[in-house]
């Protein structure tokens, strides 16, 4: 299968290689920072969450003033409300808005890890589908053991989430630019 980047792009971006090499360091410091303090990148992640809730109650306040003829002014006006709430909440009680949404995210990877295990089985005359199961085992595991620990859990497990996250961005970064600039 040919690819369809461009040989001329792909030259822009190997003279830039150093660029993504920077971002890398850069996001792994960022995230050994964030596992020093797994407390404050949780609290972090909840004003994250925050500050996009109360994003979006002003745009759903906006649209709510831009189609009030169509008769559903008071649907978008209580979606702002709900939005802008639940982003305030946030920055009120940070600690009780990450035992919410790490209780949230166990769920959803519960949910999500027993679905990934009965994709696997329905995939297996297919080969390889041995490891969707696998995969969706871990998923389900981690939602478990995310739910095994709440509401404690929930002081660290946001921070440490962002924290492997800025090292593997920082990582795949890195790996990129070396990879981009041969």
């Amino acid at each position: 299968m040919a690819h369809a980047f461009d040989p001329a792009g792909r030259e822009a971006v190997a003279g830039k290689w150093v660029w993504f090499v920077a971002l890398g360091v850069i996001l792994i410091m960022c995230g050994g920072i964030a596992f020093g303090n797994l407390l404050m990148a949780t609290v972090a992640s909840v004003y994250y969450v925050g500050i996009i809730m109360l994003i979006g109650g002003l745009l759903n306040l906006g649209h709510a003033f831009q189609v009030k003829t169509w008769g559903s002014f008071l649907y978008w006006l209580l979606s702002a409300a709900f939005y802008a709430a639940a982003g305030l909440f946030a920055f009120i009680n940070p600690v009780l808005a990450s035992a919410v949404l790490t209780f949230l995210m166990a769920l959803a990877l519960i949910v999500a890890g027993c679905f990934r295990v009965w994709v696997g089985f329905k995939l297996r005359p297919f080969g390889g589908w041995g490891w969707m199961v696998v995969g969706g085992l871990v998923t389900l595991a981690a939602g478990l053991v995310i739910a095994a620990g709440w509401p404690v859990n929930s002081l660290w497990i946001l921070g440490l989430f962002l924290a492997v996250d800025l090292v593997m961005q920082g990582l795949a970064s890195i790996a990129f630019g070396v990879l981009a600039k041969g």
